[in-house]
């Protein structure tokens, strides 16, 4: 296994000891927001290591973007037990992730690869930070980390339509 999968099944691993940190502690210490951090940076480092050294593989494109969704929709339906966000947000964000993970099953099983768009990227920076603010034990003025979560939200709904729009022929809508 090459170091940028490495990386990715440390983020993995990162997942219960992030959830076990936050049910036993919740915001206390902030921890789990350190946790969290931790967990969402390893995202940049297997990309960058992956690219860099030429070590793309067919389980690191698989796993890493799984992997990512695990962790985000981990801390959000955590956050929406504690109350911290709506429920209805969060059935947006995993309905979306859900669709558009569908979507690049089909697009993969016609040998069609989507890659990520900047409103993706835009989508997954966006929410890790507003998971990384709404986890912190911060009183934030103006409600900015539930500003950037709605944001978020916004950008999570604006890049599911932009990838099925950019994307709708491999639905091959001609045959239904």
């Amino acid at each position: 296994m090459n170091i940028a999968n490495k990386v990715t099944i440390s983020r993995l691993v990162l997942v219960p000891i992030f959830v076990v940190i936050y049910i036993l502690m919740g915001k206390a210490y902030n921890l789990a927001a350190l946790v969290f951090v931790i967990a969402a940076s390893t995202d940049a480092l297997d990309g960058h290591l992956a690219r860099s050294r030429n070590l793309v593989t067919t389980f690191g494109k698989f796993l890493d973007p799984l992997v990512d969704k695990i962790l985000t929709i981990s801390a959000f339906v955590l956050l929406t037990v504690s109350n911290d966000i709506p429920s209805w947000a969060v059935i947006v964000i995993i309905s979306r992730e859900l669709i558009i993970t569908g979507f690049r099953t089909i697009a993969a099983g016609n040998n069609v690869t989507i890659a990520a768009s900047i409103y993706g990227k835009a989508k997954t920076m966006t929410q890790s930070i507003a998971i990384t603010m709404l986890l912190l034990n911060f009183d934030f003025p103006f409600n900015l980390d539930m500003i950037v979560f709605y944001l978020a939200v916004i950008l999570t709904i604006l890049s599911g339509i932009d990838y099925l729009i950019k994307n709708k022929n491999v639905l091959d809508l001609h045959n239904i």
